[in-house]
């Protein structure tokens, strides 16, 4: 028991395995719900992309991860027209979790490592290259909100003040749906051969769907970090807190 202990500690604080499994069942579940467009490209977001960083805010970056990654598979299983990369698709849900996990317990720097392996992705392509403005906004956007999410994000989620704490969710999650898109435009570039003309309509769009969809996870996470430690659900970084007082 005690090893058992150690090892959940190392990976996933005090967050019970049962917790994480509801939560990538709800994302799961999720991907069924009507689908939102996205403008400027004909395609669409499944209301998952809401939940899904804030697995990484509730469980942290590896627990988040992993959820993603279950709920993120099963769904794109039961609802297959989300599934844009194939059975791979589920990974972009898995970085979305993984940096809103860091920068949510304060590891910011890996995060802005994930954004730049994104930037230089893009500009690996002609297109990318022809398109230099939108990588510049977008991406740059997602730079400055993880870096003052890594100043700021982690101590105000352990805070009581609850505006603070929905700014905080709003950070952690625009930035990790920033850094994951970063690494999925770059598969859509080489995949489907998006023209400039549409990353140049994105350049204003994108930013603005992902605010949207960051609002929708801090509309939904808020409640649940001051909610479920009341009935001993520990989530969020104060578990991280916790545990390495204990």
């Amino acid at each position: 028991m005690k090893e058992n202990k150690v090892g959940d500690k190392r990976l996933l604080g005090s967050i019970h395995p049962a917790v994480i499994a509801v939560w990538a069942a709800v994302i799961a579940a999720s991907c069924m719900l009507p689908s939102i467009p996205l403008l400027g490209t004909g395609g669409t977001f499944s209301i998952a992309t809401a939940l899904v960083p804030l697995a990484g805010v509730l469980f942290g970056p590896i627990g988040g991860a992993i959820c993603a990654a279950i709920g993120g598979f099963i769904g794109q299983l039961i609802a297959p027209h989300i599934a844009w990369m194939g059975l791979a698709t589920f990974s972009i849900g898995v970085i979305n979790a993984f940096c809103s996990g860091l920068i949510s317990r304060g590891k910011w720097p890996y995060a802005v490592g994930v954004l730049g392996i994104g930037t230089v992705l893009w500009f690996s392509t002609a297109t990318g290259r022809a398109v230099p403005l939108f990588a510049i906004v977008f991406y740059g956007a997602g730079l400055l909100v993880t870096v003052v999410g890594g100043m700021f994000a982690k101590k105000w989620l352990l805070g009581k003040n609850i505006a603070l704490k929905t700014v905080a969710v709003w950070i952690c999650s625009f930035a990790g749906l920033v850094g994951a898109a970063s690494i999925a435009n770059y598969f859509a570039l080489t995949m489907f051969q998006t023209p400039a003309e549409v990353w140049t309509v994105l350049t204003v769009m994108s930013p603005i769907e992902r605010t949207i969809f960051a609002v929708g996870s801090a509309i939904v996470g808020v409640p649940l970090l001051v909610g479920l430690p009341k009935i001993g659900i520990f989530v969020g970084p104060q578990t991280v807190e916790v545990d390495d007082e204990e």
